[in-house]
């Protein structure tokens, strides 16, 4: 057994059989890559089913000397015990050396998240006498009406837009599909977009279908959304570090803190397990106590 066969079999296996994305792909590979160059710095000549916990131990002791992060050092035992159970699976090794590792414990670091004042003053900070103006403020609606990513926001098409219904079928993590309610103001500025603005764009070729298009009619990167969201979040005076996932996670706080159901706020934002989304969780205990503190008359 060798690592570039077995490793080979496994991109395969994500692509194929997952169907992962390629990015989703390229990142359990590289979590992989990372215990052969450490196999290979140490002078180990070892095959995949030779791997034991002591090895494993060592190599995250490794990765934790050159800095890596904790959750970056969870993400890569998390990519290499998806590697085992693949061999596993396909009868290649009969024990997962993973087994009996550890994973870094991490801390449940609450995501900024900005109120609803906060909201509306970076929604005001926005000049709607220009058309990236008013794209931009049906970019943002979207966001937070919906709680997207900000891939599933650029990937987002208008046939995939259901405005009688107020859904919209978003493409997430891995190309699984859900439908996502989206709010009346959202899709009041994503008309007006279409109808005082894209309609006028010379389309490129093949971007027909995306709702939100750059003045030469191409899909819009993440760089550029990041850029005009920071340099809003700026202009409206807001301290905090703003990005297109704190409109997600503002999205999923508000939820919780309105009484919706975890459930429901997980099928929302399309996580796979509900420990996920059990973060909001978090916030909503922290607002809890702070309405206690300032509102209970022996607190």
């Amino acid at each position: 057994m060798t690592w570039n066969i077995t490793v080979k079999q496994f991109e395969q296996y994500l692509r194929l059989e997952k169907s992962l994305s390629g990015n989703s792909v390229e990142a359990y590979l590289r979590d992989v890559r990372k215990l052969t160059d450490f196999l290979e710095l140490r002078g180990l000549q070892v095959a995949p089913d030779k791997i034991t916990a002591t090895i494993l131990r060592d190599f995250l002791e490794w990765v934790n000397e050159l800095g890596m992060t904790v959750h970056s050092q969870a993400r890569t035992l998390s990519g290499i015990r998806a590697f085992y159970k693949f061999l596993i699976m396909e009868d290649l090794m009969t024990t997962d050396p993973t087994e009996t590792i550890e994973a870094p414990k991490l801390d449940r670091k609450l995501p900024d998240t900005l109120n609803f004042h906060e909201i509306e003053q970076l929604l005001a900070a926005i000049d709607l006498s220009t058309p990236e103006g008013t794209r931009n403020r049906a970019m943002l609606e979207t966001l937070y009406s919906s709680g997207l990513r900000v891939s599933e926001l650029l990937d987002l098409k208008l046939s995939n837009l259901y405005e009688d219904m107020g859904f919209l079928k978003v493409s997430g993590k891995g190309d699984k599909e859900r439908l996502v309610p989206i709010g009346r103001d959202a899709l009041k500025h994503i008309k007006l977009y279409r109808e005082g603005v894209r309609c006028h764009l010379k389309i490129k070729k093949g971007h027909e279908d995306f709702v939100f298009l750059n003045r030469r009619g191409s899909k819009l990167t993440r760089v550029m959304v990041f850029t005009i969201i920071k340099d809003l979040a700026a202009r409206a005076g807001i301290q905090k570090q703003v990005s297109p996932h704190t409109f997600r996670h503002s999205f999923a706080t508000h939820l919780i803190e309105g009484g919706a159901d975890l459930r429901a706020v997980q099928e929302m934002l399309g996580h796979e397990s509900i420990t996920t989304t059990e973060i909001y969780t978090h916030l909503d205990r922290d607002y809890l106590k702070q309405v206690i503190k300032d509102f209970h008359p022996r607190s």
